[in-house]
């Protein structure tokens, strides 16, 4: 199969490789090594320095704007992501570490529910925004009976061949190895949401209650299934090295893989990070989010070897609920979420992971005394809780790039 492989363009080539060259130096720097620790000791709970996160994602067209790119088509994603990486390194300056490789995922393919739909987006002039579906479930509990598991697949042919490509574009620079995920997030109320629309889980939680339980339990089952397969199959990598986990975080910890694994062997959910949040569910009571939604996550999140929990929706009153989570260690503490209560909960058994509002980096004006107000009010909460910082969903720089390095360097001076 690699013997038909299109051949890659001397000038494709060239720049991909100058790249690539830009990165192992930097991987090199022993600020990496720094870094690695100081992860290593959050994750421990015993935390050398407040750890700082600033994501460059949400903000790519105002950082590599397409029209920048020398690369062809086929190779322009790829080039993005390592202009991404370099930008993220030289200019942002947060506590991201670069590992010395090329990754590659595996080629897998995991099908809908049987009852796909489609999303309409306004203009908005190529950025996000709002959008409406139209939700394929109506009629309950007749409708659930439309739902059938996700079917999932993987194609190693292609998988190896993409390596084989890299391995030899790379070749002298950097290896190539196999690493990522296929799932952010297992917490499943985002999927009930998209079947059943959000006003309509809302009301039948109230007005037909076993139909939410049986779409909860379904997707407990599919969730648990999908993993298994995974696992079986031996597609599972680590995520404790550099790796995306949680709703923020970089997954460096010395508690994973587990006791048993060694180099070589199958990655096994319990070697995994693995994030649970219920977003959608921001207006439910703690009562009704334990009975319609933590009771299903529970049983797919105690697979994994380490949670990670919450993403933008406040936890703090339903935080009771969720500390029964047995490998439970990082908490999302977002804009909306009470400091001080989640500080004096928290403690030292987890870790801290505030999401300042972006709207600060965000709108018109930079406001410096702003954001050092915003971040003195955190280190005054948190006291002495593992504590790291995450600048995210960041969706505009008011085309002013250098305000993510600037409130990088901010935290630094008010965390030093």
């Amino acid at each position: 199969m690699a013997n038909n492989r299109q051949a890659i363009d001397p000038a494709d080539r060239h720049i991909l490789r100058d790249l690539a060259s830009r990165l192992a130096n930097h991987a090199a720097d022993p600020v990496m090594d720094e870094r690695r620790r100081a992860w290593r000791r959050l994750a421990a709970r015993d935390p050398q320095r407040p750890m700082i996160l600033a994501e460059t994602g949400g903000v790519l067209d105002e950082l590599i704007p397409v029209a920048t790119l020398r690369c062809s088509t086929r190779w322009q994603p790829f080039e993005r992501s390592l202009r991404e990486l370099i930008f993220r390194v030289e200019e942002v300056r947060d506590d991201f570490v670069l590992e010395p490789f090329i990754n590659c995922g595996w080629h897998v393919g995991i099908s809908d529910y049987g009852v796909p739909f489609e999303q309409h987006r306004g203009d908005n002039a190529g950025k996000l925004g709002s959008y409406v579906w139209e939700s394929p479930l109506k009629n309950f509990p007749a409708d659930l009976d439309k739902l059938h598991p996700r079917r999932c697949h993987v194609d190693r042919d292609s998988t190896l061949a993409a390596k084989t490509e890299l391995e030899e574009l790379f070749d002298g620079i950097l290896p190539v190895r196999m690493r990522g995920g296929f799932q952010w997030t297992q917490g499943m109320t985002w999927p009930a949401i998209q079947l059943v629309g959000l006003e309509q889980f809302m009301v039948l939680m109230m007005d037909d209650p076993q139909t939410v339980h049986r779409l909860m339990a379904f997707l407990r089952d599919d969730h648990i299934a999908v993993n298994t397969w995974l696992e079986r199959e031996g597609l599972l990598t680590l995520n404790n090295e550099n790796d995306y986990i949680g709703s923020g975080s970089q997954g460096y910890t010395d508690e994973l893989p587990q006791a048993g694994w060694k180099e070589g062997d199958p990655v096994r959910l319990k070697d995994l990070w693995a994030l649970s949040e219920s977003q959608e569910t921001v207006g439910v009571g703690p009562d009704m989010f334990e009975e319609f939604v933590f009771q299903y996550q529970l049983p797919v999140i105690e697979r994994f070897g380490l949670c990670y929990y919450g993403c933008c929706e406040p936890v703090h009153n339903r935080w009771h609920v969720v500390k029964r989570i047995p490998n439970l260690r990082r908490i999302s503490v977002s804009p909306w979420c009470d400091q001080a209560f989640m500080a004096d909960a928290l403690g030292r058994d987890y870790i801290f992971c505030r999401k300042p509002n972006p709207t600060l980096i965000s709108v018109e004006r930079f406001d410096e005394g702003l954001i050092r107000r915003d971040i003195r009010e955190t280190l005054h909460a948190a006291g002495d809780c593992p504590l790291e910082f995450a600048m995210k969903d960041v969706h505009t720089l008011c085309d002013q790039p250098s305000r993510l390095g600037r409130w990088v360097q901010i935290v630094r001076e008010e965390t030093t």
